[in-house]
């Protein structure tokens, strides 16, 4: 081996070639030496490290270089510097095949529970960053990284590192928290925490000290207990391959697979012989779009060429009109040496490079940036490019070369021949791009809008380019390119061409505005929609780049206009602020004993597994010997008969086992949560698109994914009922309709001093946990037993479906649940279609299945949030109190119940959020449409039910002119006031909530700062809201309310717990080892939770309603408090003795040391008939104040302040409820500001991954932000006096959306238009931007309804 390895470096043409006629590829995995004799062309470095190096702590959260959660550290020497490089990259985008003569280092490679946690593994874990733990490797390897190239980093460093990196759990808060500690600035809030010194030091954090706050605390961990952090003890570049690295000579590579050959060619002209050869074949760089392609579109590209070695392609050249970048350069490679001539040359020269420069700022992550070349950004000719319109406005050059002789051409209109085409001729590549110096009298700025700030792609770009005669504001040239306004990048040349030799000012902005409106027209069914905001951005941008010139130009001493300060905020860019927060929650009481962790805010039990990637999701179970894997057909119609349904290709596929279909099913094909009216396969009919019809088993992933895209199938297609809309149209109702009434709503009506009505939708959301959905099914061999590994909420309704499916009884079946890398209610009842289907595969088979969705597989078919529709008409005083209300409520159920019944009867419950109504009326419809079916998802129905409430409550306050906030107060529930199902609010917090955050976010001041802001201001508005949320703890359904434990006590004094709920990131396994502590009087170190699983705990309810800590809690303190009994005669005996001591007596004595524990919720019971009984144990109240600037030509707001105030009880423990609080919170961010699914008319989901589909990330947090638990507010309902604390604060992120309201009630007063108006949710760039009219949004009127098929449609 080794010699075959030396003549490998020998420097013939080759390299050491393998029988398959590849060369052998040489890397490194965390300093370990890896010779690969046959790599697979196809293979990415996270399926070779998950699958073939079984490192699972690197993990795959979307496969599209979207999520980060497979971020890993490539570290290469670079011959020509000498120097090292580290980078943090995708490694679900790296082929293989790339990684020749590269150190991979993985989360595995910097620390370990055994051997010792990496400062930076075990910062994240002490500062409560990491709840489901799925996100946590990738975000612990981009600090890393960071780390190594720069061990003092700035926060602004920081932030940027985590561009690329999603966390759907935490808020990310504690993560910045926690790493702030690395950073420049310290682990300190900057002083504006508190108002008497540091937030660190000041762990007690008493304000002013008075008696009231003593005990108030305000810090979660304590850095001084963190691991210094000595960058001199990193891991070193493996020495060997130092020597391979700079021993290397020139030779080329070949790698040969099934259906691809990967070249990696030595020099420029070996490359063009190639490219001659192989005229069709894909150059990659980093992989960063031909991946996508090959794994979303099914692309196949025989030959690939991987140009990575060659000089000439990565080489910077200076010259003296410009720079000259090879095409291979990287993104993050051409930001370091722009930022560097920026810094040292004359600023009028670096214009250009400015524009580029702040294009890259928000270009993809990190991750992506580090890999992807510049090259590959201008030949893939996306139209929504970011750096394409700056390339041609600036008329950069190009050189492309062929082996005949190279030319240059210039970057224009003419060089994009079409769709994702270029003037390129096949054998051509491009060598180079030539970026000009700016010229003395040259303005250039660069535009880009998306629905997420970072990492996102582009609605609109824009690079615009003025030069001027010297001395003069006439224009001499003028550029304006746009992407996302054609099929490719485009200047709007007949607008350019109008303005030259005019001079700068407003009759030239007027101009410019209607021609351009003219030029970029876009037809109303374009792809991507939102056709209106487009045309008008373009507008905006132009007017923002008008304002910027003219200030340049009187820099510069020309007497043109002033732009006014009312207008300079639309100048401005957007740089982020670094966040700060506080947290406030109550200390233990001083006597409590140390070793009670209840109260305490100690670290979630998993956290350091969590940090090492050594803690064990379901799909890093190791691989079974004979194990095959499953993927899943779906259907690509949304209402269809099947006609047949052909395999013979299928079955020509490499390493396909079999087919199966609904006749393959040994038991029942019905399936569902509340009634069976779905089926595990469908069976001759399909009622949407992603409809499971059947499943192909192959030996690997890849070989089955690839056949079940091979079965072909033919439909006879029905009408579909997509919409909310058409559903009423056509009466497409599932029954019951619901009715909650109380008083008398004629007469409240009557005694109204005003009427209004109103509407508005809620759009819904995709849960986007983590980790996908995943089984993995063991047959036993007898007795038709079956062991399946779920990633799931519901053990117990799991087993029962598979067991039907199967044919045998439940005890043959056991589920086994160690933890989810997320739920959100997404795992509630839609894993089954996933489990049913495996198991059944498992049993035909009688081998290990294994399957784990792909993130476009899972958002496709498992359903989300139930988009709502609410009408209302409310009667209110002319004081605003109001004193009637008739609301209804449409819910888009999909294509089956599932708990779509539950979910549209807590949208009545919370119908009148926290407000007294003293006559009501509240229906609700559940939509039969075909949608996949939607389902639970944190807050259940009670978010969409008080959104709706917020829609007329500040309608009713915009109608009389009064603060919404005034409105609000008057009308909220005080103690004693019962609801519309008639429950008595007797321990009512609401008050103390509201008070306590009028005070805290010091909303007065705020309100007066906000007004003389929009005066000053009128391209940027502040608006600010406070909303408060009253959340009922119960199921809705009785029988629900119900939960077992079981504990074992060992003879060594150790204890095994196990209880009905699961492990999804909440922290109730932390929560329940805290409860066991406390009752049985021992340290937390001696209790143990390994799992859940159905063979322990049977008959259990699903982990939901927030209940699980109330529910177990009480069942486990149960089971505790009959084991204390059994051991008391033992304790009185031996009164000095150990708990070890009790325990040994125990068992001689021979008394049983294991206990069942079972709890039910008493005193509850609601019927809709007679509208009596109680319907929840007890209410969680909350309330928040939200503060926000909208940019009103562009509609993207900032998030400046959020101040939340929860009542959690008495915290069992501050530290996890916190972190749902925030958790929580940045959720109903996403679902009220940013997340959009988008259906096209036919009912396909058109936004399937994170590229399209945009969760809250890093910089989506609110500047400062502060949290408080409300202290002193203990509640006799639940374990140790606590609240449920998962769903309540997510419906207090509608603050945000209200702010924005008020922002935009500001900014349409500037043109005249007051009163309420429909604004529905999220509150999108698109919807912020068109609800503030203005004389741009004039020019760009919206095309007729129903002239036009849609891109896409509200459902």
């Amino acid at each position: 081996m080794e010699r075959a390895q030396e003549t490998g470096n020998m420097g013939d043409r080759t390299g050491t070639k393998t029988r398959s006629g590849s060369d052998e590829l040489i890397f490194f995995v965390n300093g370990k030496k890896i010779v690969e004799k046959n790599p697979d062309p196809e293979m990415t470095l996270l399926t070779y490290l998950r699958r073939k190096l079984g490192l699972t702590g690197t993990k795959l959260g979307c496969a599209e270089g979207g999520c980060g959660a497979c971020t890993v550290m490539l570290s290469r020497y670079q011959t020509h510097t000498k120097q090292l490089l580290h980078y943090a990259i995708n490694a679900c985008l790296a082929p293989l095949c790339s990684l020749h003569l590269v150190a991979v280092t993985t989360v595995e490679g910097i620390g370990s529970v055994a051997r010792k946690l990496h400062p930076v593994q075990e910062r994240i874990a002490k500062a409560h960053g990491s709840q489901c733990g799925f996100c946590t490797p990738g975000i612990v390897m981009s600090m890393y990284a960071l780390l190594r190239n720069n061990p003092t980093p700035m926060m602004a460093d920081m932030e940027e590192a985590f561009q690329g990196n999603l966390c759907r759990c935490t808020g990310y808060r504690p993560i910045l928290e926690g790493y702030k500690t690395f950073t420049v600035e310290g682990g300190c809030c900057g002083g504006r925490g508190q108002k008497n010194g540091c937030c660190m030091s000041n762990v007690n954090g008493a304000q002013n000290g008075s008696e009231e706050q003593i005990n108030e605390a305000t810090s979660l961990f304590n850095p001084t207990e963190f691991a210094p952090f000595d960058p001199t003890q990193e891991v070193i570049f493996p020495p060997e391959l130092m020597t391979l690295s700079k021993d290397r000579k020139p030779h080329s590579l070949c790698f040969h697979g099934e259906r691809m050959t990967w070249l990696q060619p030595d020099s420029l002209d070996e490359f063009l012989n190639l490219k001659w050869k192989h005229p069709d074949a894909r150059v990659v760089v980093g992989n960063t779009e031909v991946g996508v392609e090959v794994k979303f579109k099914n692309m196949v590209y025989p030959v690939i060429l991987a140009p990575t070695f060659i000089p000439e392609l990565s080489a910077v050249t200076h010259t003296e009109d410009g720079i000259v970048f090879g095409a291979a350069c990287t993104l993050s490679h051409m930001a370091v040496v722009l930022r560097q001539a920026v810094e040292s040359l004359p600023p009028h020269k670096t214009e250009v490079f400015l524009a580029v420069l702040e294009q890259l700022r928000w270009f993809a992550g990190v991750q992506i940036r580090n890999v992807a070349a510049v090259g590959g950004n201008i030949m893939t000719a996306s139209p929504i490019s970011d750096l394409n319109p700056v390339f041609m406005a600036a008329g950069c050059k190009l050189t492309l070369v062929d082996k005949d002789g190279s030319r240059e051409v210039q970057m224009d209109d003419g060089f994009f021949t079409g769709y994702r085409r270029t003037a390129l001729r096949p054998q051509q590549i491009l060598l180079s791009i030539h970026i000009p110096y700016s010229k003395k009298t040259q303005f250039v700025s660069a535009y880009k809008q998306s629905p997420r700030r970072e990492d996102d792609i582009s609605i609109v770009t824009a690079a615009m380019s003025v030069t001027f005669t010297p001395g003069t504001d006439v224009v001499e040239n003028l550029r304006l390119s746009f992407g996302g306004m054609a099929p490719t990048t485009v200047l709007a040349k007949k607008t350019a061409n109008r303005l030259i030799g005019r001079p700068w000012g407003e009759e030239l902005l007027e101009e410019a505005c209607n021609s351009m409106a003219e030029e970029m027209s876009l037809d109303p069914s374009v792809p991507g929609g939102m056709v209106t905001y487009r045309r008008t951005l373009t507008l905006s941008l132009f007017y923002k780049f008008y304002l910027t010139v003219l200030q340049k130009l009187r820099l510069q001493g020309l007497k043109v206009a002033e732009v006014t300060s009312v207008c300079l905020s639309a100048t401005e860019v957007h740089h982020p602020e670094t966040p700060s927060s506080v947290q406030i929650y109550q200390a233990v009481a001083k006597g409590q004993n140390q070793d009670d962790v209840v109260g305490r805010p100690i670290m979630h039990l998993s956290a350091m597994k969590q940090a090492t990637g050594e803690a064990v999701y379901c799909d890093d179970v190791p691989l079974y010997e004979n194990e095959l894997y499953l993927s899943l057909i779906t259907s690509s119609k949304a209402h269809a008969r099947i006609l047949s349904i052909d395999t013979s290709g299928a079955e020509r596929c490499p390493g396909v086992v079999c087919f199966l279909f609904a006749d393959d099913i040994p038991g029942s094909n019905t399936a569902g949560s509340l009634k069976f009216d779905e089926t595990v396969l469908a069976d001759g009919e399909v009622t949407c698109v992603g409809h499971i019809i059947g499943a192909v088993v192959a030996k690997t992933q890849l070989q089955a994914q690839r056949a079940a895209k091979a079965v072909r199938i033919e439909y006879e297609e029905r009408q579909p009922v997509i919409t909310i809309q058409e559903a009423i149209a056509t009466q497409s109702f599932y029954q019951p309709i619901r009715t909650i009434q109380k008083g008398d709503l004629e007469l409240g009506f009557k005694h109204a001093d005003h009427i209004l009505e109103g509407e508005m939708h809620i759009g819904g959301q995709e849960h986007f946990y983590l980790e996908t959905n995943v089984t993995l099914a063991v047959p036993r061999g007898e007795d038709g037993e079956m062991e399946l590994f779920v990633s799931t909420q519901a053990p117990t309704h799991t087993q029962s479906l598979v067991a039907m499916a199967l044919g045998v009884p439940a005890n043959r079946v056991v589920v086994r649940v160690k933890r989810m890398g997320g739920g959100f209610g997404g795992k509630e009842s839609r894993t089954t279609l996933l489990s049913t289907v495996v198991a059944v595969a498992a049993n035909k088979l009688k081998r290990p299945v294994r399957c784990m969705l792909d993130r476009d597989e899972d958002m496709l078919i498992t359903g989300g949030r139930h988009p709502f529709y609410g009408k209302y008409k409310v009667g209110f005083l002319n004081s605003g109190r109001v004193v009637a209300l008739d609301v209804t409520y449409y819910g888009n159920a999909g294509n089956s119940m599932d708990l779509s019944q539950a979910i549209v009867e807590r949208a009545l419950f919370h119908m009148e959020n926290s407000y007294r109504v003293p006559n009501i009326r509240g229906r609700g419809f559940l939509c039969r449409t075909n949608l996949p079916s939607n389902t639970a998802f944190r807050g259940f129905g009670g978010p969409q039910g008080m959104m709706v409430a917020e829609s007329w409550m500040t309608d009713v306050a915009q109608s009389l002119g009064k603060s919404p906030e005034e409105v609000r107060r008057l009308n909220l529930y005080m103690k004693g006031d019962s609801t519309p199902f008639n429950q008595v609010l007797d321990q009512i917090t609401l008050d103390r909530c509201w008070d306590e955050c009028m005070s805290r976010s010091g909303y007065q001041q705020r309100r007066i700062a906000i007004d003389l802001y929009n005066r000053q201001n009128r391209w940027t508005k502040r608006g600010i809201a406070v909303v408060p949320t009253k959340f009922g703890i119960s199921f809705t359904a009785l029988f629900l309310n119900q939960a077992g434990a079981l504990v074992h006590i060992y003879t060594d004094g150790s204890v095994l717990l196990t209880h009905g709920g699961t492990e999804m990131g909440q922290g109730l396994h932390t929560k329940m080892v805290q409860v066991a502590s406390r009752v049985l009087g021992i340290p937390s170190s001696k209790i143990h939770i390994s799992e859940t699983s159905t063979n322990t705990v049977p008959n259990t309810s699903a982990t939901a309603a927030s209940a699980s800590s109330d529910l177990n809690g009480a069942a486990l303190k149960n089971a505790c408090e009959i084991l204390l009994k059994r051991l008391e005669p033992f304790k009185a005996k031996n009164p000095n003795g150990t708990w070890e001591d009790w325990v040994k007596a125990a068992y001689f004595d021979r008394v049983s040391l294991s206990a069942n524990g079972f709890y039910k919720t008493p005193d509850i019971g609601y019927d809709f008939e007679t509208n009596s009984g109680r319907a929840f144990s007890y209410f969680s109240y909350g309330v928040a104040c939200s503060e926000v600037e909208i940019d009103c030509l562009t509609g993207s707001h900032k998030n400046l302040s959020t101040t939340i105030v929860m009542d959690v009880g008495n915290s069992l423990n501050p530290a996890i409820d916190i972190g749902q609080v925030e958790g929580a919170f940045m959720q109903g961010l996403g679902l009220f500001t940013l997340e959009e699914l988008h259906y096209s008319p036919q009912g396909v989901l058109l936004t399937r991954g994170p590229g399209s589909y945009k969760i809250p990330a890093f910089g989506d947090i609110p500047t400062q932000l502060t949290v408080s638990l409300l202290r002193d507010a203990p509640n006799d309902k639940a374990i140790f006096a606590s609240k449920a604390v998962g769903e309540p604060p997510l419906f207090l992120a509608s603050s945000v959306f209200y702010a924005i309201k008020d922002a935009i009630s500001a900014a349409r007063a500037e043109s005249g238009i007051t009163g309420p108006f429909r604004l529905d949710s999220p509150a999108s760039a698109e919807r912020i931007r068109n609800a503030c009219s203005d004389r741009f949004t004039k020019l760009c009127p919206l095309a007729e309804a129903g002239t036009f098929i849609p891109w896409s449609v509200q459902v």
